[in-house]
């Protein structure tokens, strides 16, 4: 046993609606009399993936003592219960017994596909085209293992940066996997852990960071500096800088 970080769910908050069952990649999560139980804590990982998913907030990380995060474990439950950990479009849903649920369409990990531009479209209005290539992209959502992240070139930018640059997606994000965060308001330990596992688990073949010209804006730059350098990876990291009025201050290779 160890004081780590794992899941916590408020029976009374709970409503038992089952969005955060399908968020949670190793089974960790189950609906048992109308309401989601942590099954064992060995098949929890801490990381929070289902967070987002709980219109209730019933659940939160909370510091306790608890045995060690268990891959092999999680590995056997997923067999026992007939699941596979997601390594493709999304998770597939555990039911409770005569249960059924329904997942949020929105937390969905989808690969797309860009539009076609309006010049090779004819009848298309908009000469602006999306470059987007992966959702969800908050890296509090993000699935640690995607489709998108194999093989892929990973845009990973502070989330103030597609608002002050007027192209970003086709300055940055084109032909790129996308994730964005907050260095300042957001749990950057927790997104620590989480970058040092996309970084361990996925075949990145390169790293941009873009980031904001105030000062706290380049945490985000030592985040994924030091993500990738406990993963045990070597990707080569590009980093910019983008001023307030969007302007691109700085390219620079780490």
């Amino acid at each position: 046993m160890a004081v780590r970080e794992i899941i916590r769910i408020d029976e009374e908050k709970c409503d038992g609606c089952g969005l955060c069952v399908p968020a949670c990649a190793e089974g960790a999560i189950q609906i048992v009399n109308g309401k989601a139980r942590l099954l064992d804590d060995s098949y929890c990982d801490g990381l929070g993936a289902c967070l987002g998913e709980c219109p209730q907030d019933a659940i939160t990380i909370v510091r306790r003592n608890a045995v060690e995060y268990d891959h092999q474990a999680v590995e056997k439950h997923l067999a026992t219960v007939n699941r596979k950990k997601p390594e493709s479009k999304s998770a597939p849903v555990i039911p409770a017994k005569n249960q059924s649920i329904h997942a949020c369409p929105g937390s969905v990990a989808q690969s797309l596909r860009t539009r076609i531009d309006s010049e090779d479209s004819p009848g298309v209005s908009s000469h602006i085209s999306s470059q987007l290539l992966n959702w969800p992209v908050q890296l509090h959502l993000v699935p640690i293992k995607a489709p998108y992240f194999d093989n892929s070139n990973l845009l990973i930018a502070a989330d103030c940066v597609p608002f002050a640059n007027a192209d970003f997606h086709n300055e940055f994000l084109k032909g790129k996997a996308l994730i964005i965060g907050c260095p300042k308001l957001d749990d950057i330990n927790h997104y620590h852990r989480k970058l040092t596992q996309i970084f361990r688990e996925n075949n990145i073949k390169s790293i941009e960071a873009a980031f904001m010209e105030v000062p706290c804006c380049f945490g985000l730059v030592q985040l994924v500096q030091r993500a990738l350098q406990d993963s045990g990876k070597e990707i080569n990291i590009e980093v910019r800088k983008v001023g307030i009025r969007g302007d691109i201050q700085a390219k620079i290779p780490v």
